[in-house]
């Protein structure tokens, strides 16, 4: 055995971390340093997985004043006092039905809950953290003793890298990060998030979950193996994990009856079990499979999530609220689609709007079939849905991100703005929701209007849309440049507006184009998509609504 095998219950442990033998590890580039934590080369020697973790942590860069192994033996005995370890009562911050135990022997199971304690004594800025209890439990595997297991967890909390994202310490944190991860499953993983809004009342109380997943349900190889990813890379790589774990659910599970009355239930105890269908391996290669965002638009995105929230009242104080909301019954009411249908669309939209509720703001049954007064409601209001049931009972919609008042930096001509959160959806007669594609137009961004034969033109010129190249300073596809006072030149053109016509580029080399009169639409498919159209080439509309966004929580 080795010096760090005090609080190690060997009998549950991996045996092939006992014997492999393993170089000690020099200082690698960061790139060889992320290669070799992907690789798992640490993961079969305990003694050396301990010694990387002690490094890694150590150079973290933390505040100045940040709690040190000398402190907790200073305050241990004055908080615990002589009460038995193992009976001892959590902070509040902490979920105290969830304590996992991993391979820890007594000693140690006892030893995470004073550590713990003497945590919150020295953080009381900490309001929500979840995932305390497993990181502690896990670094003990790898500590001497408990002083210095709770001097790396302290510097893991007191880091003060403002790039450097580490664990949630306030609800308002971890709140924005469960929304986050709704966005980014909405994107990567539409199969599996097609099945939670089948199955699930509130798909955000399903995506709440996600770091319970990490942090409490996975085992201890497994847990063990995204935290040397983690802590050479960062709070990206939780995400990368559990849409991973997220997308084996669905392949294991698809097709088959629930085995519980909560999808919740089903998902804890598939990853709890997950040893059965994956290896850790198996998952992190899955992991990095996923074409994520970068990090910045990943921050940018989370950061639209944490505003939002603040703007419903949710502080850093906060110890816990449901801010979960679903599409009020009583309170809807529209000539298109049906409350569950309205509730299959909250759940497309941006986690951050999806706490508020549906707002009609047009419908040509009451304000008549005039794009004037189309623009005149939905002015003022962002983001906007378009709803659309033509005369062969098709309905079809679109989410729009940006303002329609937008449309008057071209003057008279047709010009486009707007964020790639905008989508095109379909209802009737089967559901679908189409993937958005960048629309690029290289004379739009030159010039800042279409050329002058742009009625006949823009389907085409959306049809044959493509991805342009990402630069590093460009701003995330899911944000509004307003929001973060970025230039508006940075966003992405989605939909256009004038005086003639509605365009508006979904996705998936989907179009939609509207009359002025409102009476008349046509859409443009690209064949190249392995989609159906989203409705007639030619159509008759029927019924066109426009919805807003209610913020119930403000009034």
């Amino acid at each position: 055995m080795d010096e760090y095998n005090r609080f190690v219950d060997w009998d549950k442990m991996d045996v092939t971390v006992q014997s492999q033998d393993a170089k000690e590890l020099t200082c690698p580039e960061l790139q060889e340093l992320k290669q070799l934590a992907r690789q798992g080369y640490w993961a079969k020697n305990h003694s050396l997985r301990a010694k990387v973790y002690h490094r890694l942590i150590g150079n973290i860069p933390c505040r100045t004043v940040t709690p040190d192994a000398n402190v907790y033996r200073d305050i241990v005995v004055k908080i615990v006092g002589k009460r038995s370890s193992s009976s001892l009562p959590l902070p509040e911050f902490v979920d105290n039905s969830l304590v996992p135990t991993y391979c820890l022997n007594a000693e140690g199971v006892g030893a995470v809950r004073k550590i713990i304690l003497c945590v919150a004594n020295q953080f009381p800025d900490i309001s929500f953290c979840p995932a305390l209890p497993s990181v502690t439990a896990l670094l003990l595997h790898y500590s001497r003793d408990e002083a210095e297991c709770f001097e790396l967890v302290c510097r893991i909390l007191a880091c003060n890298d403002p790039s450097k994202r580490l664990i949630d310490q306030t609800f308002l944190a971890f709140e924005s990060s469960c929304m986050t991860f709704g966005d980014l499953v909405n994107k990567y993983c539409q199969a599996a998030h097609k099945l939670m809004v089948a199955v699930s009342e509130d798909v955000l109380e399903v995506y709440s979950d996600w770091q319970r997943w990490l942090f409490g349900e996975l085992p201890m190889a497994y847990v063990a193996r995204v935290f040397d990813v983690f802590l050479v890379e960062g709070y990206k790589v939780l995400y990368r994990v559990a849409l991973a774990l997220l997308k084996f659910f669905h392949k294991v599970r698809a097709g088959q009856p629930m085995e519980s009355e909560s999808i919740q239930q089903d998902i804890r105890a598939f990853v709890r079990d997950i040893a059965k269908s994956v290896s850790p391996e198996r998952l992190l290669e899955k992991a990095f499979a996923i074409r994520l965002f970068s990090r910045k638009e990943i921050q940018l995105l989370q950061m639209a999530n944490e505003k939002a929230l603040q703007q419903k009242g949710i502080t850093v104080k906060q110890k816990r609220q449901n801010v979960h909301l679903a599409v009020h019954a009583e309170n809807f009411k529209s000539e298109i689609v049906s409350v569950k249908e309205m509730r299959d669309i909250w759940s497309w939209i941006p986690e951050r709007f999806a706490l508020c509720q549906p707002l009609l703001l047009f419908t040509t049954l009451e304000h008549g079939c005039s794009l004037s007064r189309f623009y005149s409601h939905s002015e003022g209001h962002e983001p906007t849905l378009l709803l659309i049931k033509t005369t062969a009972k098709e309905v079809c919609g679109a989410y729009l991100s940006t303002d329609w008042s937008e449309r008057r930096r071209g003057g008279n001509k047709l010009s486009f703005f707007g964020t790639g959160e905008c989508f095109v959806f379909r209802l009737q007669p089967e559901v679908e929701r189409y993937e958005w594609v960048i629309i690029k137009h290289p004379e739009l961004a030159s010039r800042g209007s279409e050329p002058e034969n742009h009625s006949s033109a823009a389907p085409s010129s959306l049809c044959s849309s493509s991805i342009p190249p990402q630069p590093a300073d460009r701003l995330s596809p899911f944000l509004a440049a307003r929001h973060f006072n970025l230039p508006s030149r940075t966003a992405s053109m989605f939909m256009a507006g004038s005086s003639e016509c509605i365009i508006i580029g979904g996705g998936d080399g989907q179009a939609l184009y509207l009359d002025a009169d409102l009476n008349h639409g046509r859409t443009s498919h690209c064949d190249t998509f392995n989609n159906q159209p989203l409705c007639s080439e030619s159509f008759q509309i029927s019924v066109l609504e426009v919805w807003g966004f209610r913020d119930t929580m403000n009034g």
